[in-house]
């Protein structure tokens, strides 16, 4: 059997857009549900990418892959969202290799998140990471690499303050609310979706404000219960949404349509309403603000208030950084000695190709000829050979990229990935 030595070259990229320079209209065409996640990977899987993970939050939507070419990713995202190669273009960012990797380091530390310090996004990146590996889509180096930003997320969270105060959305809404209405505890609130972000805020809702009112809608009732019965709170039916609105002084919608779900027709009540839509894609349309007794505030306004508590975690950044550098260096590191696998495997296999064609020469040549022996005495050749060209790359001086590419050029050999 012939193998195929030259193999095709893939490259490490993290491409994707945030609220750095995609505002919320934006991040709402190319956010992704299950549904559309799960598709892409399918996809993927199906082209022939190797490694993927694909993360979308209310202010980030990025894909870690593998690729020839990071248009290959692009070309994955736009067709499983609304948005267009050409939005993508405008606001987005593609960072290849040790850029990749440190872009991941940074966004999973909290050091690239919305508001600073918010550890969200690790638990996301970890559901991601499993969803990709049961499809086959997760390998050795991407699992490695999410596992030291792992590490790296973890050791921050330890080791610094950079997480004191307000680390999430869910939390900086609360706050807003406990800074801008009186008497909190005897308002009516409502809150209307009840996934991830509406789970965290309720929990902070009932932690800091002691407010006993507080009423919970969601399509799906079952999941709207499963929530109040932690907290014992009230829950109403998806039908009665625009009665309840109508009793509330303050509404926080954060569901996961991909088109609004709260429009100025929903509320016929006079009295003042304070609506937080803390969903992307936008699910509070903008015309609720032509009455005039709604104010209406988005995720986006919140994370620019900033706080005495955040000026504080800034000046932890310096050790966050530090921390992160400590991690990806020996992550570098186990990655240094691992890169020339792939050009070992393939040296392996041609030698053998060798082998085998000289054997078959043998056998003809000779009509005693002891393959078996031959066989043997071959098979321990390349086992000294290779392991020669192994030791090399782990000591020697120079550098090992330019080994690899002197072994790749003299035996005619390409390894499937660069980093």
């Amino acid at each position: 059997m012939v193998h195929n030595h030259m193999l095709k070259t893939t490259y490490f990229y993290a491409i994707g857009l945030s609220y750095k320079k995609a505002d919320a209209d934006i991040r709402g065409r190319f956010s992704m549900d299950d549904t559309s996640k799960k598709n892409l990977l399918h996809q993927a899987k199906e082209v022939g990418i190797e490694s993927l993970i694909v993360t979308s939050t209310c202010n980030r939507t990025e894909l870690y892959g593998h690729a020839e070419h990071p248009y290959q990713l692009i070309k994955l995202l736009c067709e499983n969202t609304k948005g267009t190669i050409e939005e993508f273009q405008h606001v987005a960012y593609i960072y290849k290799n040790q850029e990749a990797i440190t872009h991941m380091f940074r966004v999973g530390s909290g050091l690239d998140s919305q508001i600073l310090g918010d550890f969200e996004i690790i638990s996301q990146l970890r559901t991601s990471a499993r969803a990709s590996k049961k499809l086959g889509l997760l390998n050795a180096f991407t699992e490695r690499l999410l596992n030291a930003v792992i590490q790296a997320s973890k050791r921050i969270k330890n080791e610094t303050e950079i997480s004191s105060g307000v680390t999430s959305v869910s939390f900086a809404s609360v706050q807003y609310i406990l800074n801008t209405i009186d008497n909190v505890s005897d308002k009516n609130i409502l809150l209307f979706g009840t996934g991830k972000i509406g789970r965290n805020t309720c929990e902070n809702l009932v932690k800091h404000t002691k407010n006993e009112h507080i009423t919970l809608i969601n399509r799906t009732k079952t999941k709207a219960q499963e929530v109040a019965g932690k907290f014992n709170l009230l829950v109403k039916d998806y039908a009665n949404l625009q009665e309840e609105i109508n009793a509330s002084d303050i509404l926080i919608v954060a569901t996961g349509a991909l088109n609004p779900t709260v429009d100025k027709n929903c509320i016929q009540s006079k009295k003042p309403l304070l609506i937080l839509d803390l969903s992307i894609p936008k699910n509070v349309n903008p015309n609720v603000t032509e009455l005039p007794n709604v104010s209406l505030i988005h995720l986006d306004d919140l994370s620019q208030m900033t706080d005495d508590t955040l000026e504080r975690r800034k000046e932890f950044i310096p050790l966050a950084e530090k921390i992160l550098e400590d991690v990806k260096q020996d992550f570098n590191s186990w990655l240094e000695t691992r890169k020339f696998a792939p050009t070992i495997n393939a040296l392996k296999h041609k030698l053998l190709d060798f082998k085998n064609a000289e054997l078959e020469t043998q056998r003809k040549k000779n009509a005693d000829f002891n393959e078996a022996q031959a066989e043997l005495i071959s098979n321990n050749i390349i086992q000294k050979i290779t392991n020669h060209f192994a030791y090399h790359l782990k000591t020697d001086d120079t550098s090992t990229d330019d080994s690899i590419e002197l072994i790749r050029r003299v035996f005619q050999l390409e390894s499937t990935t660069h980093v």
